[in-house]
């Protein structure tokens, strides 16, 4: 078994003409929640992607748990940001697609789904369809259509971008709940766009260069956890939003043209 639960080396990716990923090197460690961040464009979504299996890569390694990674695994649960429910099913019914195309009996689904509906605060909630949702309840949804199977990896690409800052905040403390009460932390890679979102959720924040991406600085985050909204407002929290800032300003400016 690999002391590693992802372990990417040297990844290269690159569509016709357009190199995205170059040389990117990351390792997880199981339980791990690791925020990848960096310049847009620079290669986030790609390798979310190219971990979860939708995508292929060209050059270096991509493992789990010391197992390359060769199409679409069932062991990766993705959320994307867009919410992507079917509109014509009920929350609850939406749970359960994961688990109905896995073979899972009628009784099971509906009582997994049901409990995973609970843990994400949607009980009351469950027949009514999307569209009578709002977008932070229909991001619970989604959230936990991917918790209902229980894979052993989460992946985020930006799912509370779309959301008002008092909705994304409340989401952000409620991921922090979901994944530290579980009898096992999942591991977590999450793509985002926020230094200060980042920084909340995370262990370790992967800072990625300007497109091709690479992992140019992993920046520990030695917050205690549990987090609440003081951490937010810690000299801690200032001191590495910081540290965040220089190494993203630096790739930016690159972008820009300046030295």
């Amino acid at each position: 078994m690999s002391a590693w639960k992802i372990d990417a080396r040297q990844v290269g990716k690159a569509y016709p003409n357009h190199p995205v990923l170059e040389d990117f090197d990351l390792r997880i460690r199981s339980g791990e929640f690791v925020s990848l961040l960096g310049p847009s464009g620079c290669g986030k979504s790609t390798f979310l992607n190219v971990l979860a299996g939708l995508e292929g890569y060209n050059d270096g390694d991509v493992l789990i748990d010391g197992r390359h990674v060769e199409g679409v695994n069932k062991d990766v649960g993705v959320v994307f940001q867009s919410y992507a429910l079917f509109p014509w099913l009920s929350a609850q019914k939406n749970v359960e697609v994961g688990l109905k195309i896995r073979g899972v009996p009628r009784a099971e689904r509906r009582e997994r789904a049901a409990e995973v509906l609970r843990t994400v605060g949607l009980s009351s909630a469950a027949n009514r369809l999307p569209h009578q949702l709002s977008g932070g309840m229909r991001q619970r949804v989604a959230i936990a259509r991917v918790l209902a199977y229980e894979p052993d990896i989460l992946v985020f690409d930006e799912p509370f971008a779309a959301l008002d800052a008092q909705t994304r905040e409340f989401l952000q403390g409620e991921l922090l709940r979901i994944w530290e009460s579980g009898p096992t932390r999942k591991t977590v890679l999450f793509v985002t766009h926020s230094i200060d979102e980042a920084i909340f959720l995370s262990d370790r924040i992967a800072m990625m260069t300007r497109g091709p991406g690479r992992v140019k600085d992993l920046i520990e985050v030695d917050l205690p956890r549990p987090r609440t909204t003081e951490t937010r407002n810690s000299t801690q929290f200032t001191r590495i939003r910081a540290e965040v800032s220089r190494v993203l300003e630096q790739e930016v400016h690159l972008g820009n043209g300046d030295d």
